[in-house]
């Protein structure tokens, strides 16, 4: 079971960058076209949405005329009782209010239909997105992983999936039930009274420059609290993970003058647009006012000379209020849409990145190799122009062990890439029983390969769940065994449930000896053909070091195994080490070999025996 190296996850799986309200993508068009075209297998459910939301609209706005009628005929009895007349026929006033009522029952009931299908579809996206970004994760080649930072990938999932699917449901209906209601209540208002309703619309444009000029001095304030909010965040975040070094330099004061003077600027940004923000509404409602009173004043008017009846005016004042309000929502939904193809555009950005080749014409079966490893001129860098690997050779026997040494930048995690084939050569071959590695499926390759880091990878879950991600069909017994093998069966029947016992998010529950020791009965659960161990014994106690080489030596044996080394005490007994510096194998032997040539490799490790003398 190939175990990758992984970095420790964080609590917050929302890092990276954050989706801003307004935030633009390059290609707007290109962006939403692909979107539309993505949500094609949606076709039917988006008619349906659409007949219900423009129905429900639209049975929502005959209201108010409807209960205008009602208001007439109030009036019109009321005059005919002062008269000697009959007065109100309240039989007919309810049947007009019950014929009102059911039309807002089949509004709410369209609106309800909508908002079911449209939740559904947003949801259905937002699942198929993350499949398909988790899958892509899979196909994606290593070197993408090494180029982007992982709060910037865990964002595209999170973030971005979520802003996508969130402002899709909400700006799509929005729209519908928005332009519908405009265009609707734009003609209920005409058909009341066209005078009345120029003297309404004349409103709009009064409301629109007094917004336009609340926003154009509120977004400065906006951007600058958003800035330094960020940094106010940063600064915060950065204190409390290093708090031991600022009491450890005595660094308190310095760093509360920074905090305060961030958070006054923070303050005064943040109050103005604050400020700024809340004088919308009521500018709003004090021109929206203006209006009623110039419909009451002209409707009242128009009455008078039986232009209109007394209901009109109530009818035509719901109308006004109605059609103010999607204007509004319309603008909003713009800027929606504008998040919605931002998220969109770095989603499938991610979706469109390269991928790996997975598989390959004619596969090599892995069932009867023995491990037999060959470099073959082997010459590699991460950038074309910059070849880090020059010509690497070396041949390993089956079950043989060995050792890879040399100072940091050598190349000796970058073989271990290649060799995983994390990398593709840049020229000459990796071969494994004569089989060059380009001719195995990755996974059936990888399959081949254990792997056991310093850097330690746990994740949430119990201690045989742990052990048993190296092979995940395994038996409880299977377990114990691969454990018992690893010197970690006695402490885990210490722990409270034993093998049950949960290990939490970043395993800190155990000591780093004991993590070091699970991921090795991983890896003998496993049974790989070619182990691939990075020296994990620098940050315990030589008690514990002992335990690990101990079990290491068990994990080994039968096996071809390739050791990164740091401590070359731990290699003595390797049949072959490689020294490697810039790249090239520049000594090759066993150890005493290599202390008789008093080279390079002497120089290294007798530098470490003096250190530890």
């Amino acid at each position: 079971m190939a175990e990758t190296r992984q970095t420790k996850r964080h609590g917050h799986m929302g890092g990276g960058r954050h989706m801003m309200p307004g935030e633009k993508a390059k290609d707007f068009k290109g962006t939403m076209k692909k979107l539309m075209a993505y949500m094609g297998s949606y076709k039917i459910a988006i008619l349906f949405v659409m007949l219900f939301a423009v129905g429900g609209t639209a049975f929502n706005i005959i209201g108010p005329k409807i209960l205008g009628n009602a208001t007439t005929e109030i009036f019109n009895g009321l005059v005919s009782r002062v008269s000697g007349g009959d007065g109100i026929d309240f039989g007919k006033v309810g049947r007009i209010l019950l014929s009102a009522l059911s039309l807002y029952v089949v509004s709410a009931a369209l609106s309800f239909i909508q908002g079911y299908i449209m939740t559904g579809i947003s949801q259905k996206m937002t699942y198929r997105l993350r499949k398909e970004i988790s899958e892509k994760i899979n196909r994606m080649p290593v070197k993408y992983f090494d180029t982007m930072t992982h709060g910037e990938i865990l964002s595209r999932i999170t973030n971005d999936v979520d802003t996508l699917g969130q402002s899709l449901n909400q700006s799509a209906t929005q729209v519908i039930t928005s332009v519908t209601t405009i265009i609707g209540v734009l003609v209920m208002m005409l058909s009341i009274s066209p005078l009345m309703t120029v003297i309404a619309l004349l409103i709009l444009p009064l409301s629109m420059c007094l917004i336009s000029v609340i926003v154009k001095h509120s977004q400065r304030y906006f951007k600058d609290q958003q800035e330094y909010l960020g940094h106010i965040n940063g600064q915060v975040e950065e204190v409390y993970s290093g708090h031991n070094i600022v009491k450890a330099f005595n660094k308190e004061e310095d760093i509360i003058k920074t905090f305060n003077d961030t958070n006054a600027v923070l303050y005064q940004s943040a109050w103005k647009s604050q400020f700024f923000s809340g004088m919308m509404m009521p500018i709003m409602q004090f021109v929206g006012n203006l209006g009623y009173v110039a419909v009451s004043i002209l409707g009242g008017y128009l009455v008078i000379r039986n232009a209109i009846q007394v209901g009109d005016i109530q009818s035509f004042i719901q109308y006004v209020r109605q059609f103010t309000q999607p204007i509004q929502q319309v603008a909003q939904v713009a800027n929606m849409l504008q998040s919605t193809a931002a998220a969109s555009e770095r989603v499938f950005e991610f979706l469109d990145e390269e991928e790996e080749e997975q598989t390959v014409a004619d596969p090599v079966p892995t069932d009867n190799l023995e491990g037999r490893v060959e470099f073959e001129h082997v010459h590699f860098g991460y950038n074309p122009d910059h070849i880090i690997i020059n010509d690497f050779n070396a041949k390993v026997e089956p079950g043989q062990k060995i050792a890879i040494v040399g100072p940091t930048g050598a190349g000796k995690t970058t073989m271990v890439k290649l060799l995983m084939r994390f990398y593709d050569v840049n020229s000459g071959s990796i071969k494994i029983d004569g089989h060059d590695l380009r001719e195995f499926n990755r996974a059936d390759l990888r399959s081949m390969f254990g792997m056991v880091l310093q850097d330690t990878w746990l994740f949430n879950g119990s201690i045989e769940e742990n052990i048993r991600y190296g092979k995940l069909d395994a038996t409880h017994e299977e377990v114990v065994e691969a454990a018992k093998a690893a010197y970690v069966h006695r402490f885990v029947q210490t722990l409270p449930g034993g093998y049950d016992m949960v290990l939490n998010e970043e395993a800190s529950n155990v000591s780093q000896g004991q993590k070091q020791l699970l991921t090795i009965a991983r890896a003998i659960l496993a049974d790989p053909k070619i182990l691939i161990l990075d020296e994990a014994t620098s940050s315990v106690d030589t008690r514990t070091e002992v335990r690990i080489q101990k079990a290491m030596d068990n994990l080994m044996q039968g096996r071809t195994s390739f050791i990164i080394a740091h401590r070359l005490s731990t290699i003595r007994d390797a049949d072959l080490i490689l020294v490697m510096k810039d790249g090239d194998i520049i000594e090759q032997g066993s150890h005493e070999e290599l202390l008789a040539k008093n080279g390079f490799y002497a120089e290294l490790y007798n530098s470490q025996f003096e250190k530890s003398a």
